[in-house]
């Protein structure tokens, strides 16, 4: 018989099959395949790029020329724009504002065919780093109150580009999943006080079944209720509500087992495509500081399709159970 389980951040329930649980040869998936053609991405095609906002390279080159290492542009066709005033207003029932933001491109590396499992553990340390540092400029804009940073790699998880980057979109305000996760974590906290996601670290640990990987400061594995297979979070054990807060010294740690899960995940499936996001504390808001919140990584590879009952219920249905995907992922090298 199926399990069903609850989230206990948010309530989601979703269904795990355990009878017939799928093998990683069972998932026929779209695989993420380079294509050819010119890319604005590349080292040399800076000036096919919006001009540079911030980036790693060598001192002595000048901004959009060659000699970086990390570059951050802005994103060619923004969901949102920097200018203006937000305007908040009611047609009747229905609220608007205007569609002020900012919509970032950090590209990880100079070269076209390297992900996060390719880079060096140095140069995976820069992106955190430049996520960091853009995020804690876009704070400073009292009218941002989310940052939102994720990574699309392959085109099934929605990349129009295929050389390796992440997105950074600062929202004006908090997006309905955030809260869900806010307002969940802030009622646990306030019937235990203590965080729900310290204490999922301590139970993932002592129960051993779904971990991936450790460090000194983080771990990773795949989530009791995972919302689709193979899904894994990275969270650090010590707790911290806010991402560009990460203390300086735990930035290899997180580069470290950034590369490891991801790495593992494509050595049981192949040029595969994923979405990762960064789930952190809003900002500029009434939540700032929460100190039952603990942000975190969650990386979904693209091996399923969201169905009609999945839209319908809101339910997930995830055919290989968590503890038999964390065993996987565990016996690679």
């Amino acid at each position: 018989m199926a399990d069903l389980r609850r989230d206990p951040i948010v309530g989601r329930w979703v269904i795990v099959d355990t009878d017939h649980p799928n093998k990683p040869e069972d998932y026929e998936y779209e695989q993420h395949l380079s294509k050819a053609g010119v890319c604005p991405f590349c080292y040399g095609n800076e000036p096919m790029t919006p001009l540079e906002i911030d980036a790693f390279r060598d001192p002595s080159t000048a901004p959009n020329t060659p000699g970086w290492q990390v570059r951050v542009v802005p994103n060619k066709f923004p969901a949102l724009q920097i200018e203006g005033d937000l305007d908040r207003r009611g047609i009747g029932i229905y609220d608007m504002s205007n569609g002020i933001g900012a919509h970032e491109v950090l590209i990880e590396t100079p070269y076209h065919n390297k992900d996060i499992p390719d880079l060096l553990n140095e140069e995976i340390e820069k992106v955190i780093m430049m996520c960091c540092r853009r995020a804690q400029d876009l704070i400073k804009d009292k009218r941002f109150k989310y940052i939102m940073i994720f990574k699309n790699h392959g085109y099934a998880a929605g990349a129009s580009l295929q050389h390796a980057h992440t997105q950074i979109i600062a929202l004006p305000m908090v997006p309905k999943n955030v809260m869900e996760e806010i307002r969940g974590a802030f009622n646990y906290f306030q019937y235990r006080e203590r965080c729900i996601f310290c204490d999922m670290i301590r139970q993932e640990l002592q129960e051993g079944e779904r971990m991936v990987f450790e460090n000194k400061y983080f771990v990773s594995f795949c989530p009791f209720v995972s919302r689709f297979p193979f899904e894994v979070w990275i969270i650090p054990k010590k707790h911290n509500g806010l991402f560009c807060h990460l203390p300086q010294e735990e930035i290899p740690a997180l580069a470290s087992i950034l590369k490891e899960t991801i790495h593992r995940l494509k050595k049981v499936f192949p040029n595969l495509s994923y979405n990762f996001i960064i789930h952190t504390s809003p900002a500029n808001s009434d939540t700032d500081g929460f100190e039952g919140y603990h942000w975190h990584i969650e990386i979904m590879p693209k091996l399923t399709r969201v169905a009609g009952f999945e839209w319908g219920t809101g339910f997930y249905a995830v055919t290989t159970p968590p503890e038999l995907a964390a065993r996987y992922l565990k016996g690679i090298n």
